[in-house]
C-alpha cells in the first residue's frame, strides 16, 4: 500500500510541475514576468514565480517535502499557504488566466 501511495504522490508532483510550466508560459505570452524552474529531469520539484506588478510577487514551490504559496509586496510577506490551500490559490490564479476579466492580469491579484 505505501509503495502505491508513494508512486501516486510522485505522479501528482510531476503533474503539478508540468502544469506550473504551462502556466508560466501562458503568463509570459500575456506579458507577465513569470518563470518556472525545475531541478533535474525527473520533475520532482519546481519553483514558480510571477510578478503581478507594483512590487507584487507570487512564489509557488512544490517538492516531495511540501507545497507552498507565498505572496509578497514590497519584499514583505502578505500571505503564506501550504498544501491544499496553496493549490486552491494557484487554481484561482489559473482561473484568472483562463477567464480574464476586463482588468489587466497584473492588477488582478487579491489578498485574502
Amino acid at each position: 500500500m505505501f509503495t502505491r501511495l508513494a508512486q501516486q504522490h510522485r505522479d501528482f508532483v510531476q503533474d503539478l510541475v508540468m502544469n506550473l510550466q504551462a502556466l508560466a508560459t501562458v503568463l509570459e505570452n500575456r506579458g507577465c514576468l513569470a518563470s518556472c524552474y525545475t531541478c533535474g529531469t525527473e520533475m520532482n520539484s519546481a519553483s514558480f514565480m510571477v510578478s503581478l506588478g507594483d512590487n507584487h510577487l507570487i512564489r509557488f514551490l512544490v517538492s516531495d517535502y511540501g507545497i507552498t504559496w507565498t505572496e509578497m509586496r514590497d519584499d514583505r510577506e502578505l500571505m503564506k499557504l501550504e498544501g491544499a490551500e496553496a493549490i486552491h490559490q494557484l487554481e484561482e490564479l489559473a482561473d484568472r488566466v483562463k477567464y480574464p476579466a476586463p482588468t489587466p492580469l497584473p492588477q488582478l491579484a487579491s489578498v485574502r
